[in-house]
């Protein structure tokens, strides 16, 4: 199936999941999550299989830990990784559509690579001002967390601080749904969002690389 766009009714679909999350909702309309959203989703990694292969997430919170959280997720995520250890983002939601990529949440042993490399003046340099130019066009950096202070071992005056404070490092953009997602052209704005984090994900595979943790130790974008 070739991806033609998202329909307004995915964007719709999302909309009132969040005002009714339940299970009478989701049983109802289910039909509607497969076609409109699922379907086209999967037909859109398939354009954009160079940066995959691709896992999508499944459409349930885990809820036996937490008696507060909604038993099913308001967006659609997916996920893949380059042999370098870049990990590319696309979630679909009631706001739009996200793309991002990079490290999203890094391991014990990324963190400690990362941290010396933003340490130093040469690398540390370079991450900067990758991450001045993204913000300047149009992305926002982010990580799945950041300390309060400084880490331990860095002083809270470091000229990279809230770089160092981060436990990992990401650059993406959303596309509202007025921004064309229901035609074809969603595949070239996640495409170019991607591409346009090339120099950062040089960088984190340079620096950080992999996880040489155990698969249950270290978590995934």
């Amino acid at each position: 199936m070739a991806f033609r766009g998202f329909s307004d009714d995915a964007v719709a679909f999302f909309t009132e999941l969040e005002a009714d999350n339940t299970k009478t909702f989701w049983l109802t309309n289910k039909p509607r999550y497969e076609s409109e959203i699922k379907q086209p989703t999967l037909a859109m990694l398939e354009a954009l299989k160079e940066f995959g292969p691709f896992h999508t997430f499944r459409p349930y919170n885990d809820v036996r830990f937490s008696k507060n959280r909604p038993p099913y997720k308001t967006h659609i995520g997916s996920y893949g990784e380059s042999e370098g250890g870049t990990g590319y983002y696309v979630a679909l939601s009631a706001s739009g559509l996200m793309a991002g990529g990079g490290y999203y949440h890094m391991a014990s042993d990324q963190l400690t690579r990362f941290r010396t490399a933003v340490d130093a003046d040469r690398s540390g340099g370079e991450i900067a001002d990758i991450c001045a130019r993204l913000t300047t066009d149009g992305y926002e950096i982010g990580a799945s967390d950041r300390l309060k202070t400084a880490p331990r071992g860095y002083g809270k005056d470091h000229p990279r601080i809230e770089l160092l404070r981060r436990k990992g490092l990401t650059g993406g953009r959303t596309f509202a749904p007025a921004d064309g997602l229901h035609t074809p052209d969603v595949v070239a704005k996640v495409r170019q969002t991607w591409l346009g984090i090339a120099t950062m994900a040089e960088w984190l595979d340079t620096h950080v690389g992999p996880s040489m943790l155990i698969p249950e130790e270290a978590q995934m974008f």
